[in-house]
């Protein structure tokens, strides 16, 4: 495998919009441009709003991830997750490698609050095997997201190679820190805060963190930089705040 290493950032982006401040998506983009990952792991991502884009002349024509992308990454993968009459919402991958294949999984455990994994196969030159990616959202309540946990136990056991790496990142809802221990002793991953630092990142709200929402998980990797990316202006474009993790790949 190559040693070059990879940044990876993980955002909750609240759709791009906020009720008091309007449309945040422009702001998005420019600290997603400023963060300067290789791989963006994104939740809550508007594909498509009929109603704000008649309501607010600054929406994107194109989708919003797509938008977000810009010129930056060629490569991104959307999972249709909440579909409605407006439109609908879910998890994107951004990537400056080819995405080389990806499916979306329906981990939904109630009609109320649509869930997927975002699965991604990623093409690095170099690298003997292609990096697999997978964008979590889970679930409001306990029970809930241990049925989700078990989807992607089951996901990475039937669909990762055991020599393959591995990237796990998004919005676990895990304000309890249970869900480490399935991933960490069933699954053999390392959560890059707690690696670093002890104890998962507090990720919200973004202003001033208080709750262990969001995680970056990892197999194959040494974890150089682990860093929350909060505080007055990170509040004006999401409630989540940004996390960035800087990868060393095993040898």
């Amino acid at each position: 495998m190559s040693r070059q290493n990879l940044r990876v950032v993980s955002y909750n982006v609240h759709k791009g919009y906020s009720p008091r401040r309007g449309v945040t998506v422009h702001g998005l983009r420019d600290t997603l441009h400023a963060l300067g990952g290789d791989l963006i792991f994104l939740q809550e991502v508007q594909g498509l709003s009929h109603r704000r884009a008649a309501r607010h002349r600054d929406w994107p024509s194109s989708p919003q991830h797509e938008f977000l992308a810009d010129t930056l990454w060629q490569d991104f993968a959307y999972g249709r997750n909440a579909v409605y009459d407006d439109g609908h919402h879910g998890n994107a991958i951004l990537s400056r490698f080819p995405i080389v294949g990806w499916e979306n999984e329906d981990i939904s455990q109630s009609r109320l609050e649509r869930r997927g994994l975002l699965h991604c196969e990623i093409s690095i030159p170099g690298w003997a095997h292609p990096l697999h990616c997978i964008n979590v959202h889970l679930g409001l309540f306990a029970h809930w997201r241990r049925r989700q946990l078990e989807h992607l136990r089951s996901r990475i056991a039937d669909h990762v190679p055991a020599s393959a790496p591995v990237i796990v990142a998004g919005d676990f809802n895990d304000w309890s820190q249970r869900a480490g221990l399935l991933l960490t002793k069933v699954l053999g991953l390392d959560e890059v805060f707690e690696t670093l630092h002890g104890r998962p990142a507090r990720s919200f709200p973004a202003r001033l963190p208080l709750l262990h929402l969001d995680r970056i998980y990892t197999r194959g990797f040494s974890i150089a930089a682990a860093e929350v990316h909060f505080g007055h202006g990170a509040a004006r474009v999401s409630d989540h705040a940004a996390l960035t993790a800087d990868l060393v790949p095993s040898p």
